[in-house]
């Protein structure tokens, strides 16, 4: 399960939203050390669902085209109890919410997306595990970006 969702995947600054930038060094990154810390001691499915957010940043998805199959997703989560409960990679309201955004484009970009993060992985095996299991997957990998989008939907305070 997703226990830490909304906590491990959601940004808290802009700087945690994107990955470095190519010419950045990994090591004049201090925020994105923490970050890469942080997914070392996660389970595996919080840090499959956090590297396929951060993938996920560079993906063109034009926000009212995503809104409603969030609130569709949401509406999902509610139906079946608590919408605030945890998130699970094979729960209907990932799995809805994955199947409504999916085009080949979108996956393909995200694969390319996962391997620019390989770098990330030097000296930190989980990341480095965890990278090579979504770029093997890329069910899996979208399932984990769906998931991610809607624990940040969730996390977003109300206006």
């Amino acid at each position: 399960m997703i226990e830490r969702t909304a906590r491990a995947v959601i940004p808290r600054t802009r700087e945690h939203r994107r990955p470095p930038d190519a010419g950045a060094r990994r090591g004049s990154v201090p925020i994105v050390e923490k970050w890469l810390d942080a997914l070392e001691a996660m389970e595996d499915d919080e840090r499959w669902t956090s590297l396929a957010y951060v993938a996920g940043q560079r993906l063109e998805l034009d926000r009212d085209e995503v809104n409603g199959p969030l609130r569709r997703a949401v509406l999902l989560l509610a139906a079946g109890g608590d919408p605030q409960r945890e998130l699970r990679l094979d729960s209907r309201a990932v799995v809805a919410l994955a199947d409504e955004l999916d085009t080949e484009p979108r996956r393909e970009r995200l694969q390319l997306e996962l391997a620019s993060l390989r770098e990330l992985g030097e000296s930190r095996p989980a990341v480095a595990e965890a990278l090579v299991v979504l770029g093997a997957n890329p069910d899996l990998s979208w399932r984990c970006f769906a998931a991610a989008l809607l624990a940040a939907e969730l996390a977003e305070p109300e206006a």
